[in-house]
């Protein structure tokens, strides 16, 4: 089986545990009044477990590839060429995403998810600070302001030692 037969296939069985957890065990701690609502916190979840694993399973039976030739592309994977891929670059990224994740409280929403942005937009390649820096600094600040000013959900803005 290819490379990207697998990844498809342990791809679907992530969406499987994530849609038995959003269809089976999410629901049973909600409050009785929030349980007659056409929306739940778990209708999101629902929804990305159904598309993830349909999308999964095209790729996992080769339906998107039904109308072309049998033979590789060159946009498959090829495990022997993985050397060739920028896999440093992903590990990379990911163990920034990892960092981000456990900078978020210290460090604070707005210090960190900047800092993230920038760390992940040099990793990509861009080298434009003049440009990259402003953009990150904006988007945080918007997301900021519509999850804690619009949505009303608390997001610790600074470092714990500046106080909130």
């Amino acid at each position: 089986m290819a490379l990207d037969r697998w990844i498809a296939l342990i791809f679907v069985a992530f969406c499987c545990i994530y849609g038995y957890a959003a269809f089976f065990t999410m629901d049973q701690l909600l409050p009785p009044f929030m349980q007659r609502n056409p929306v739940w916190p778990s209708t999101f979840p629902k929804i990305l477990a159904v598309l993830g694993g349909i999308v999964g399973l095209i790729v996992l039976l080769g339906v998107e590839k039904s109308g072309k030739d049998a033979g590789p592309s060159a946009t498959d994977i090829n495990y022997r060429n993985l050397g060739e891929y920028k896999v440093g670059q992903a590990l990379l990224l990911l163990a920034f995403m990892v960092a981000y994740a456990l900078l978020l409280r210290p460090a604070g929403f707005l210090l960190a998810t900047t800092a993230f942005l920038v760390a992940g937009s040099t990793v990509l390649g861009e080298r434009k600070f003049h440009i990259m820096i402003p953009v990150a600094v904006l988007a945080t600040g918007f997301v900021w302001y519509l999850v804690q000013e619009v949505l009303g959900i608390f997001l610790r803005p600074f470092p714990f030692f500046m106080g909130t």
